[in-house]
């Protein structure tokens, strides 16, 4: 099949049916993008993931974007974010057209309120999967926890943990550069 087809009709598959949004659809486009169409791997869906939360826009565009980008460049990233847009787009659009004779109906009162919980566990499962792939050691498994703590209950936007991360992942690389230097010269003493 077409790539630029297939790319169109995974993401707009994803968009279809992903109750929730955001980051409901996480565990449905980790499912089709790394373990069916082996597209990327699970670290570059890691590293496409933290970038598309720290963007501005839609999460599922953004990452839409970087995938359609990395298998058929430019192009391919317009195919696969209209791909994602487009269920939710004509799908907003008929429940504007209807949403004022059935959002009293108890039956979607209802519906909705057990899809909820599902959403939370769709949610959960690719952070499992995710934390997995960023070889968390017993250093580096506090930082998520930390992240989540500063995120929740102080209220600190993800672009500032994001951005905290990324300088304490260069200030690791420089200090643990320099104690290896240092290591290498008492070694040749």
């Amino acid at each position: 099949m077409n790539q630029y087809l297939q790319l169109f009709k995974s993401f707009a598959k994803i968009g279809s049916f992903t109750i929730g949004g955001g980051y409901a659809m996480i565990p449905l486009i980790k499912t089709e993008v790394v373990d069916k169409r082996k597209w990327v791997k699970d670290t570059e869906f890691l590293d496409y993931l933290a970038i598309s939360q720290s963007a501005p826009g839609i999460l599922a565009i953004n990452i839409s974007i970087f995938i359609g980008e990395k298998v058929k460049g430019t192009k391919g990233s317009i195919v696969a974010a209209l791909g994602s847009a487009l269920p939710s787009f004509v799908i907003i659009l008929l429940i504007a057209l209807f949403f004022e004779s059935f959002k009293e109906n108890q039956l979607v009162v209802r519906i909705f309120s057990g899809i909820r919980p599902a959403v939370v566990a769709l949610i959960a499962v690719p952070l499992i999967s995710l934390s997995r792939s960023a070889k968390l050691n017993k250093y580096t498994s506090l930082i998520p926890v930390i992240s989540v703590l500063l995120i929740v209950l102080l209220g600190i936007s993800p672009i500032w943990v994001i951005l905290a991360g990324a300088m304490l992942g260069i200030f690791h690389y420089y200090f643990s550069k320099s104690r290896l230097n240092k290591l290498k010269k008492e070694n040749e003493e």
